[in-house]
Parts: structure tokens; sequence; C-alpha cells
């Protein structure tokens, strides 16, 4: 099972998986990272654990169909058989949709259907929220709307920060995604899908 990860940002979660790839903790082979901000700190964490990644914006494409269709061909290119998404700041479309359906997960960082889309933490911390969560999901064509695979409550204390809720959220996301990742990689393997 040849696997990609998508990301937009810092990396922390695909850090957390591409260790455990490497590790042999996950099945499958990590071949790609694609990212969307060639400035971005999980470019380093690829480089620096020398998973391959490619990294294009939808600016440079000339707009998302003509982005969308340079991601297939990428993951054509790296014969990508399953795609997770950690931290992927951007609505996969139509092209990738058609023909990877079934074969994307995402890491929400709330207990959906609360908070779908941008700044979910955030809001569920500023509408003083007594709890939050993570949700894995499957990628549909809907914002966060996918089935759900897996969920964890992330109580909200009194006394937290933005900064504090955050942390417990990311420590939660690093802990449930690669287990999650783990039982989704295997049964597919199983199945020989």
């Amino acid at each position: 099972m040849r696997v990609a990860i998508f990301a937009s940002g810092n990396g922390t979660n695909f850090e957390i998986l591409a260790q455990q790839f490497q590790n042999h903790d996950l099945p499958g082979d990590l071949v790609l990272l694609f990212c969307d901000h060639p400035t971005a700190h999980v470019i380093d964490r690829a480089k620096r654990l020398k998973v391959p990644y490619e990294t294009f914006t939808v600016k440079e494409c000339g707009g998302k169909p003509a982005y969308e269709k340079r991601i297939l061909k990428v993951l054509q290119d790296y014969q990508i058989d399953f795609i997770a998404l950690a931290g992927y700041m951007r609505v996969v479309g139509p092209t990738i949709l058609d023909h990877f359906g079934g074969s994307i997960v995402n890491l929400h960082p709330a207990y959906l259907p609360a908070y779908p889309g941008l700044h979910s933490i955030e809001r569920a911390f500023t509408d003083h929220q007594t709890q939050t969560g993570v949700t894995i999901h499957y990628i549909d064509s809907g914002l966060d709307s996918g089935p759900i695979i897996a969920q964890e409550h992330v109580v909200i204390k009194p006394d937290d920060t933005i900064e504090s809720l955050e942390e417990r959220v990311h420590e939660t996301e690093h802990r449930l995604y690669p287990a999650v990742l783990k039982e989704v990689l295997t049964k597919r393997i199983e199945k020989g899908e």
C-alpha cells in the first residue's frame, strides 16, 4: 500500500505518521508528502525524514481545476493507493475524489458535525463550549461531512487558554490518528485493496 500525506502547515501530525511508517508501526509505505504551501515547515520535516515531497500552489497552476489535475498526475506518478490528510487546509475537489474516493481520510480538530472547516478549536473555545474533540473521517464532496471512522472528545477546562486547548487537541490527534490509520490500512491490505 503506497501512501501519500497531504499537509499545509507545521506538520506535527505528518512527522508522527512518517516516523511510524518508517518504524513499520504503520502498514504500507509512505512515499510522498504533498504540500500546497512551498514555505511550510512540514517540508523541512519531510527533508529531515527523507520523505519525497511535491509542493505547488493553486496560483502557480492557474486555478483549482489545473491544480487538482497536476496533483492527480503526481499521485499517479508515485502510484499512490491511499491518501491521509493531516492539516491539509483545502477542500479536495472532484478531480481527485473521482480517482481516490473511499481512499482518502482526514483528521479534523473538532467533534464533528460541530465546527467543520477552519479554526475549529478557536471557534469551540470562543463559543464557550465545554468540550470539543478530534474526528477522523473519510472524505466526500462536502466540507468535513464524510463518513466518520473515529472520534474522541477533548474537555474544555474553565481555566483553558486557546493554546492549552490546542495542545490537548493535538496530543489527542497524535495518539488517535496513527491508531486509526493502522486499523484502516491493515483492513485494506488484508482485503487486497
